[in-house]
């Protein structure tokens, strides 16, 4: 085999979390050699059976450690940064992860001479009054200053079989009679398929997306934070009550919740400032086409993907009846 028959090499961070596992597979079915930066490569083989033999391997990285992230990137022709946190803990704090650990990513990748993807999220923003989204809007800026061609993809919430929203309410609906409803539930979302966000960013690597652009991805519907719940509520057959809980109670919450040591809070006060802002695609980015629909790829519909894995919350599980 000659060097120009080698299939590019990829380098996925996080690629064994929620979006990163996606990727991987969506790069595998490509062709793409692919490299796993993650801190714990043994907990990530199970991405192995996604693609042929000596096609994805593993390799450890931690965002916190330069010598670990160069030498994840080096050699690699394209860079796709999946790291994120929901909340900080230890050493693993949003400046840390979200901005330090992406401008060393974008850093790397210009030195290297590779492409860079970075997965960010809708309501990204350096003046947010949210930690969270200050951190990515940071990130954004750096990546924007040392990697202008770099393509930037904010999500809005991410729904599938391992999300971090329906699956929480999931749970919760298990034990409690009530689900809370933030601040009145009126906080509008636009939830996305992670198969359709790992679709794009795999467009990215393909180089068919507008270099030095960001894409918002969010679904077809746009839906209240009640919408959410009572689609949940319909598609498991759970009756449960919805109680609105002000922001300020939930801040509350969210601050105590945080102090529980080795438990990862249902809460933090960090996200409740996220839920005072609306998380949809802007009216900008539909205008220019840097949307699902813009590129083509028709949403998978909310209502029957939730229902193929939030069976386990039913009564009977995947025997209960269906609402």
């Amino acid at each position: 085999m000659t060097l120009s028959n080698i299939p590019p090499l990829v380098t996925v961070f996080g690629g064994s979390g929620f979006v990163g596992r996606y990727v991987v597979r969506a790069l595998a079915k490509r062709g793409y050699r692919i490299r796993v930066a993650v801190r714990r490569p043994d907990l990530a083989l199970f991405l192995q059976p996604l693609g042929n033999v000596g096609q994805i391997t593993f390799m450890q990285a931690n965002l916190r450690y330069e010598d670990s992230v160069r030498r994840a990137i080096h050699g690699a022709d394209h860079v796709v940064n999946c790291v994120g946190i929901l909340f900080e803990s230890g050493k693993n704090g949003f400046d840390a992860v979200q901005t330090e650990g992406a401008r060393l990513v974008a850093e790397v990748t210009r030195s290297e001479g590779a492409k860079l993807t970075h997965v960010s999220a809708i309501g990204a923003d350096a003046d947010s009054p949210s930690h969270y989204a200050r951190s990515k809007g940071v990130a954004e800026a750096s990546i924007r200053e040392i990697c202008p061609d770099a393509v930037i993809v904010r999500p809005s919430i991410i729904f599938g079989p391992e999300d971090d929203f329906f699956n929480k309410f999931g749970k919760m609906s298990l034990i409690s009679p009530f689900l809370p409803l933030i601040g009145g539930g009126e906080t509008k979302f636009q939830p996305v398929y992670v198969g359709d966000v790992a679709e794009v960013i795999a467009r990215s690597v393909e180089g068919k997306l507008q270099a030095g652009s960001v894409y918002e991805l969010g679904g077809r519907d746009v839906l209240t934070f009640r919408e959410c719940l009572g689609l949940l509520l319909s598609v498991t057959g759970r009756k449960r009550a919805l109680v609105s809980m002000p922001f300020g109670l939930a801040s509350l919450f969210g601050g105590i919740a945080s102090l529980i040591p080795f438990i990862a809070p249902p809460l933090t006060s960090d996200q409740v400032k996220l839920l005072k802002t609306d998380n949809i695609v802007s009216e900008e980015a539909q205008a220019e086409g840097r949307t699902l629909d813009g590129l083509g790829i028709r949403p998978a519909q909310l209502e029957v993907v939730l229902r193929t894995y939030l069976v386990q919350y039913r009564q009977h599980g995947q025997f209960g009846k269906i609402a």
